[in-house]
């Protein structure tokens, strides 16, 4: 290596700057990857839309999800129209490889109390699957495009 080159390897580790997760520089490596205490709720959740197509029926879906982890952890929702007692709140699941939607009626109605949707992902951007109520989740067969 020569002295040019150290000089200016030398230069470049002094000019290195951090930044924390919000984008504010911070002095060292340290201060840059500490815990962060004051994260705020859209820091570790985001939304997307659904539409599940099972030929007779369209439910518009509308999931929120932590971004952070995959298959992206299902923090809530609602699937807002389509299936009787609409809305349900969406309880639980995953979206990654595959798709897992865990929901229970929220409107009024003497329908089914839970409905889970399944399904695998297929180009273009969809999920193949089933879905079933109150525990069963092969009963019909969908498909739901992914609309983000």
């Amino acid at each position: 290596m020569t002295t040019q080159a150290r000089k200016q390897k030398g230069q470049a580790r002094a000019e290195h700057r951090f930044h924390n997760p919000q984008g504010a520089e911070v002095k060292t490596r340290d201060e840059a990857f500490a815990t962060q205490f004051d994260v705020s709720a859209e820091a570790v959740s985001t939304d997307c839309k659904l539409t599940l197509h099972n030929g007779q029926v369209t439910f518009g879906i509308e999931v929120k999800y932590n971004p952070n982890t995959y298959p992206h952890v299902v923090t809530g929702g609602q699937i807002t129209s389509g299936i009787c007692g609409a809305p349900w709140d969406i309880t639980g699941g995953f979206v990654g490889d595959t798709i897992r939607l865990d929901a229970k009626r929220a409107g009024q109605g003497s329908c089914a109390t839970t409905i889970t949707i399944v399904g695998e992902y297929q180009n273009p951007p969809a999920y193949r699957g089933t879905y079933g109520f109150d525990g069963a989740t092969s009963s019909f067969k969908h498909t739901t495009r992914y609309e983000c």
